[in-house]
């Protein structure tokens, strides 16, 4: 079995998570991915909606694997203005809107400028507002204070700023000594995280898979439609992306998450099968589960009319779509697993 480098993992992860990609602004972080891919010697391609496509050629072309996770995190956009030079927002994706309250972010406008603001109640002083503790945490009742003077629509307009703008929201992204990552958008960037690590010990160590594998990093997931579109030439894919944690599920911050079946139904009884005596004969900490409140980028694809068989696998997280959680132990097992799985 591979040996994989830890602060390699942690560091890959770090760049992603401070790297800002809400649905529909993926542009640096994909020039980014691209960049590397390159430097590990490997064909990049962009699709026409801007998904990466990453080419490892295989030791047969019998059939081809495909690895996809999404570098598309949640977020939010400029609705309007208000009178007093605040901002109003739509969310792009689900976040739980109430971990907003208090975060900072920052607004791009459609030249490059950006500022920094803060997510805030309309009702956010206790001394001032008996509803202030009780007040409903949504978008009707919240607003974007912006570190501007502003005190009008029309200042905020001199600003540049408006209605479509994206709000990036602040990741804080921090590693411990422990070894838990913590930071918003770990779903889904802990699991490209994994996948830029096994290219690299990969090309590193110059090894084969057994057949010609691409790797796609979806753009649109949080909106559903993010591998609607694949390669024609995959047969058989998996989704690498974060496994749920709470409830009755047994997965844990320090497992790879198996998933049988999420709110599309059942993934590929071979694949799940092959996939679950894989971590077991490679000693890998592993949970099987169902998420009935969750979908991935094979539903997407085989939802776009893709004739492929696909399987879910990634990283425990604790607290999806809010403050995230994950351990390094849970990153290491995935990139195991799917080195097992192309190398069999």
């Amino acid at each position: 079995m591979i040996t994989v480098n830890k602060d390699n993992v942690l560091n890959t992860a770090k760049k992603l998570l401070l790297t800002d990609s809400p649905s529909g602004f993926c542009y640096d972080i994909i020039d980014m991915i691209g960049q590397w891919s390159k430097e590990m010697g490997y064909e990049f391609e962009t699709t026409v909606k801007g998904c990466g496509v990453i080419t490892v050629p295989g030791k047969s072309s019998e059939k081809v694997i495909g690895l996809s996770a999404h570098v598309d995190t949640l977020g939010a956009m400029v609705r309007s203005i208000s009178g007093s030079g605040t901002l109003n927002f739509t969310l792009i994706g689900g976040p739980i809107v109430p971990t907003l309250d208090a975060e900072y972010c920052k607004v791009r406008t459609r030249d490059g400028r950006i500022y920094n603001g803060t997510f805030l109640s309309t009702s956010p002083a206790v001394h001032v507002y008996d509803d202030a503790s009780k007040k409903a945490r949504d978008p009707k009742n919240m607003e974007v204070r912006l570190d501007e003077v502003v005190k009008s629509k029309e200042d905020v307009e001199k600003l540049g700023i408006c209605p479509g703008d994206f709000i990036f929201i602040d990741p804080k992204t921090t590693v411990t000594e422990s070894g838990f990552l913590k930071s918003r958008f770990i779903d889904d960037k802990g699991s490209v995280a994994c996948l830029m690590n096994l290219l690299q010990i990969l090309s590193s160590e110059k090894i084969v898979p057994t057949y010609t594998t691409k790797v796609f990093i979806s753009v649109y997931e949080e909106v559903g439609h993010g591998s609607s579109y694949i390669p024609a030439d995959i047969t058989e894919m998996i989704a690498v992306d974060m496994g749920c944690i709470g409830e009755d599920l047994s997965c844990t911050e320090f497992d790879v998450s198996i998933c049988a079946k999420d709110s599309g139904g059942p993934y590929d009884y071979n694949m799940t099968t092959e996939l679950i005596n894989l971590a077991k004969g490679n000693e890998i900490k592993y949970a099987v589960d169902i998420y009935p409140y969750y979908g991935s980028d094979v539903g997407a694809a085989l939802r776009g009319g893709n004739n492929i068989k696909g399987a879910l696998i990634g990283p425990g997280v604790h607290a999806s779509h809010g403050m995230e959680r994950t351990h390094y132990t849970a990153l290491e097992g995935t990139i195991k697993l799917l080195y097992a799985y192309l190398t069999k």
